[in-house]
């Protein structure tokens, strides 16, 4: 009982954050979502490293630093944080210093001294790509018709999602999802999320339609596909990080949660299948 109020504020509190993030914008979403990428590319940089043959602290200093540039980066050139030209250009030069640490990096691995220097080094990368880059992305909603609205929308299909998945699987799942990575889920889990996420879209539409004025609800429902169908994988990918380095959770940062990354795992394939759908759309609409 104690384990799941722990667990109920701490996700109250999770979701109240990023809310206020979505909704304040401008420096709020900066400063949080930068947060998130420092704490998941360590926990990731912890796990695989541990793995790997041992941590490096030189490495994981410069691994964060780079994930930090990038995000800033990419936030900068999409989010009007300054006047546009300054962020244009703060964008732009934080992306050339990127470049620095893409080379950087592997010079730093010729002096380390560490069990497996290779995996090392394409862990690195991997959490560059892996978390640093979608999170940074996220910002591009912002540059979308009814962006802020969206991506808050985006937010609260993933919860639904991971909701419907839970409760339609704990009193229906037979059949297996992905047996082999996550026992737990199944296709019946799968299909209660879909159903949520669906439904949802059209509460959205239909209850905050001045959110959404510039997007229909046949948009928002294949939104809600796609949220759901990428939530899922990137749940999987996450589990099968964990499985394969032999670990429960990313972290314990968040308790009851585990870790930032096992709590955004799915968020970091929606991103950029979000994204691609929206401007997909965008361009032939």
């Amino acid at each position: 009982m104690k384990n799941l109020v722990k667990r109920t504020l701490t996700g109250v509190l999770y979701v109240a954050l990023i809310v206020g993030a979505v909704m304040l914008g401008g420096w709020w979403f900066v400063v949080l979502f930068a947060l998130f990428t420092l704490l998941a590319v360590n926990e990731f940089a912890n796990i695989t490293n541990a793995a790997a043959g041992g941590e490096n602290v030189i490495t994981l200093i410069t691994d964060m630093a780079g994930a930090l540039i990038l995000f800033g980066g990419i936030t900068l050139v999409n989010l009007p944080l300054l006047t546009p030209h300054t962020s244009a250009v703060l964008g732009g030069t934080f992306l050339a210093v990127y470049l620095l640490y893409l080379v950087i990096r592997p010079v730093i691995q010729l002096y380390s001294h560490e069990g497996s220097p290779l995996a090392n080094l394409a862990y690195s990368y991997m959490g560059q790509i892996y978390i640093a880059l979608p999170l940074g992305l996220m910002s591009m909603y912002n540059t979308l018709p009814d962006g802020r609205a969206l991506l808050l929308a985006m937010f609260v299909m993933i919860w639904l999602s991971d909701t419907g998945a839970f409760c339609v699987g704990s009193l229906m799942g037979r059949h297996k999802l992905f047996s082999r990575i996550s026992p737990a889920k199944t296709w019946e889990g799968f299909a209660g999320g879909a159903v949520f996420v669906v439904v949802s879209a059209v509460v959205m539409k239909y209850c905050f339609g001045q959110w959404f004025t510039e997007t229909s609800l046949a948009t928002l429902c294949g939104m809600g596909l796609t949220v759901a169908v990428f939530a899922t994988w990137g749940d999987l990918v996450e589990s099968l990080i964990k499985r394969t380095l032999g670990v429960k959770d990313s972290g314990n940062i968040l308790p009851g949660h585990g870790g930032i990354l096992d709590r955004i795992d799915s968020l970091l394939l929606v991103i950029p299948a979000s994204l691609i759908y929206l401007v997909i759309l965008r361009i032939f609409a």
